[in-house]
């Protein structure tokens, strides 16, 4: 089981950002691999300190977790979050500027020439009810950024392949060395040497590329799901950008969401709600027969447990509620008139609802709760 992203930085659920901050500061620089050369273990805390460091300093990422835990980033195959899918490279690229130097890799301070990342692509993904329950894989065409074949570098001239360039300054105190990212090839230390005719400027070709995405079962619509090195490559030893997957759920025709919860409307006549019937009613998977009492009364809710949409987390099946609502006719012939006009004053049709039967609040409140 995957530890907890709090617990891994030493923080409480309502640290603010600065506190999340300060405490990945400090986790980095114990496990950073200067400090540590060799050490898997301290390799493996550093990794996994810039994973949680990922989420919990996004408000939006923050939120997702708070609610789903892992399984809000992991999935099933792959997304963001990971830090399987997240090297040195990345971890330096992305959380540099929180460290002031010192180190080798996080910039501002000798630690030479970095990788650049290249950048996200986004797509939108619509899913239906049925693949929304049951997890699916999708294979998706993206059109991706790559370096092209037979494309060449060479070493940065202004930096010699460094990726910073030295400035020094007379000051009050003394001359002052400082350090800057290589305005010419952006810090990786490499410019463009050799390019084929249909490269572009930076010796990249848009080509199409089938990426296959498994979505897991019980994510919302909104939700976005990173597929890693799935985004534009940059020129240069580089770091492929990434795929954000956003979800659309596509409205099913009689079912509606509420979140882990469906609802379904159940029309029915008038003799059938006197007389009791059973009857066929959609559901995700298909119908699933229910019985229904003699005597029903319309508004009367109806709880199939599990029958919903799985928890995101693991933690079982939302429930299926099924609205039963008794259908008044609207035309009868002179008989079927005849017969109600003859109701009218009968006792068994006179309203008596039992002191066990629950208003039309107490059934609404109890939907909620």
């Amino acid at each position: 089981m995957k530890k907890d992203f709090y617990e891994i930085l030493g923080i409480s659920k309502n640290a603010d950002a600065a506190e999340i901050k300060k405490a990945y500061r400090k986790s980095a620089l114990k496990y950073h691999p200067d400090k540590n050369p060799g050490d898997k273990e301290a390799e493996e805390n550093f990794k996994l300190a810039a994973e949680a460091y990922e989420v919990l300093s996004d408000p939006q990422k923050k939120a997702k977790y708070d609610q789903y835990g892992h399984q809000a980033f992991d999935g099933s195959g792959g997304f963001g979050g990971g830090h399987g899918g997240m090297n040195m490279d990345d971890i330096f690229s992305q959380f540099g500027d929180i460290f002031g130097g010192g180190f080798g890799g996080f910039g501002g301070g000798g630690g030479g020439p970095r990788r650049a990342k290249g950048s996200n692509l986004r797509i939108k993904v619509k899913l239906t009810l049925e693949e929304i329950a049951n997890g699916v894989e999708k294979k998706v065409k993206v059109k991706r950024k790559v370096q092209a074949k037979g494309v060449t570098y060479k070493t940065c001239t202004t930096c010699n392949g460094q990726g910073q360039v030295m400035r020094v300054t007379n000051t009050i105190l003394g001359r002052m060395q400082s350090a800057s990212t290589c305005p010419t090839c952006g810090g990786s230390g490499q410019i463009l040497d050799k390019r084929p005719s249909e490269a572009d400027a930076q010796g990249m070709v848009q080509e199409d590329e089938t990426v296959s995405i498994k979505i897991p079962a019980g994510v919302t619509d909104g939700m976005q799901l990173k597929v890693s090195n799935k985004g534009n490559d940059a020129p240069g030893n580089s770091i492929p950008g990434d795929l954000i997957v956003a979800i659309e759920e596509v409205e099913h025709e009689f079912l509606k969401r509420e979140g882990e919860n469906i609802h379904f409307d159940l029309y029915i006549s008038f003799p059938e709600a006197v007389l009791g019937v059973s009857k066929d009613i959609e559901a995700i998977n298909g119908k699933v027969r229910i019985k229904l009492e003699e005597g029903i009364q319309s508004g009367k809710i109806l709880r199939l447990k599990g029958k919903g949409i799985p928890s995101l987390n693991g933690y079982g099946n939302g429930d299926l509620l099924v609205h039963v609502n008794v259908w008044t006719p609207k035309t009868l012939n002179k008989e079927q008139k005849q017969f109600f006009e003859n109701a009218l004053n009968d006792e068994h049709f006179v309203p008596s609802p039992e002191k066990s039967e629950k208003s039309f609040f107490e059934k609404v409140k109890d939907m909620f709760s």
